[in-house]
């Protein structure tokens, strides 16, 4: 077993003892080391909200209330979501102070102590305390954020698995379709994840079905559902009458109609709870006071105004530099140095959310963004491919937004246009640039 090591003398005063928790689904391995001395203290905690609640309150009555540092493995790539249930079960107890540890980090750092390769839980709850009495200064404490600002990341991040969940759906239910009813997909519109398609293919899921309906049962149909344009309806009727079967077997109709059917249903619930999800979100930023910083910048729009406020955060303090949020986004590149030999590649370890909140980002504010459509073409015009232009993109993109989130002053796109002016930046030469480029 490993000793922990003596603490920093300023820890002596501000906390009471420190802990390492190494958590799993049913219980949690605990090392806790009193600042008063003497040998580390092991324990197990079972994951139940009284076993949680009896061991925090007994440390409570024990240290006087003073702070506790409480050390645990965390993937930073983690969504919040995804977060161990043990941090959300500790964060009502506001003497403890928890440090969350990235697993690469305590892997490297078990590795340093033995190569065998061996891993057991109590050896890494030791190992946990050990680091943040060692080395501190190495990690930050989390801080969680206001509870309309955590709401929001939470919503924003179900609402995109859900619209990943809705894409895996609607391939499958084209996938199926193309078997044994492919004119399904021109007659719904070419998109199957939307609630016309839903009703069509519940109402006809099979291409006699639909020849067996009425020319004005079927325009019927269209107008319910907002459309309404004579010609394409004229197109999906005049399709209906004269499609031929791809096949007249009776066994892959049969198991594709139930098979879309059970497709269909998944792709409502998931449509239902999406709007749900942005009916939500919508309330939320119209209450929230960083909104106005993020609903202005061009190309944000509903779904990424939130994921950006939640990516600053409302802790002014959470950062101190744009450096600080482009390296843990993922945005700012890796560079290795060996000898004479130098590579840049981009960085693979960081919260994949943030980084696709800030690439896409990106993306949309070059249909909107004069400046940032320039920026693009300049990137492109120096031999980098789409997305790392994008990514080069997105790290400047960070660094205005830094500033208007510091400084609480919204965006303003002549403002900043006339800055590039000031300055003879060389993406003017790209702001004439043709519309399609």
């Amino acid at each position: 077993m490993i000793s922990p090591s003596p603490c920093l003398a300023s820890d002596a005063a501000v906390f009471a003892a420190f802990v390492g928790l190494d958590w799993a689904d049913q219980k949690h391995d605990v090392m806790l080391y009193d600042q008063r001395g003497g040998e580390a203290e092991r324990s197990q905690l079972t994951h139940t909200p009284e076993a949680i609640d009896e061991w925090a309150c007994g440390l409570r009555q024990r240290f006087g209330g003073r702070p506790i540092a409480v050390c645990f493995e965390q993937s930073p790539t983690t969504a919040a979501r995804r977060c161990p249930a043990i941090a959300y079960a500790l964060l009502k107890y506001d003497f403890l102070m928890l440090f969350p540890l990235p697993p690469s980090r305590l892997a490297a750092y078990r590795e340093s102590f033995s190569n065998s390769g061996a891993k057991d839980d109590p050896t890494d709850a030791a190992l946990l305390l050990d680091y943040v009495l060692r080395h501190r200064d190495q990690v930050r404490v989390w801080q969680p954020d206001t509870p309309a600002t955590r709401e929001l990341q939470l919503l924003a991040e179900a609402r995109r698995d859900a619209v990943d969940q809705r894409t895996r759906f609607s391939n499958q239910l084209t996938a199926v379709l193309k078997r044994y009813f492919p004119q399904a997909v021109a007659l719904v519109g070419c998109d199957v994840d939307t609630l016309l398609a839903c009703d069509f293919l519940s109402r006809w899921p099979t291409l006699a079905a639909v020849q067996a309906a009425a020319p004005s049962t079927l325009r019927k149909f269209y107008y319910a559902h907002r459309c309404r344009q004579e010609e394409r309806i004229a197109e999906r009727l005049q399709l209906a009458q004269v499609a031929v079967p791809l096949t007249n077997d009776a066994a892959l109709i049969q198991a594709g109609t139930l098979q879309v059917q059970y497709l269909v249903g998944q792709l409502r619930a998931i449509l239902r709870a999406i709007q749900k999800f942005e009916t939500r979100l919508k309330q939320l930023m119209e209450e929230h006071p960083d909104a106005a910083l993020f609903l202005a910048l061009p190309g944000a729009g509903a779904a990424l105004a939130p994921r950006l406020l939640v990516a600053f955060g409302s802790d002014r303090q959470r950062f101190q530099t744009a450096a600080e949020l482009q390296t843990l986004s993922g945005v700012a590149p890796v560079t290795k140095r060996s000898g004479k030999r130098r590579t840049v590649h981009r960085r693979w370890a960081c919260p994949k959310f943030l980084l696709q909140t800030f690439h896409e980002f990106a993306m949309c504010s070059r249909k909107k963004s004069v400046w940032a459509k320039a920026f693009y073409l300049l990137q492109r015009s120096h031999g980098k491919g789409h997305h790392a232009a994008l990514r080069s993109l997105a790290f400047k993109w960070i660094r205005i937004l830094f500033r208007c989130w510091k400084t609480n002053i919204p965006y303003s796109e002549k403002r900043y246009l006339q800055s590039l002016q000031r300055s003879n930046a060389p993406l003017l030469a790209f702001l004439s640039a043709p519309a399609g480029a």
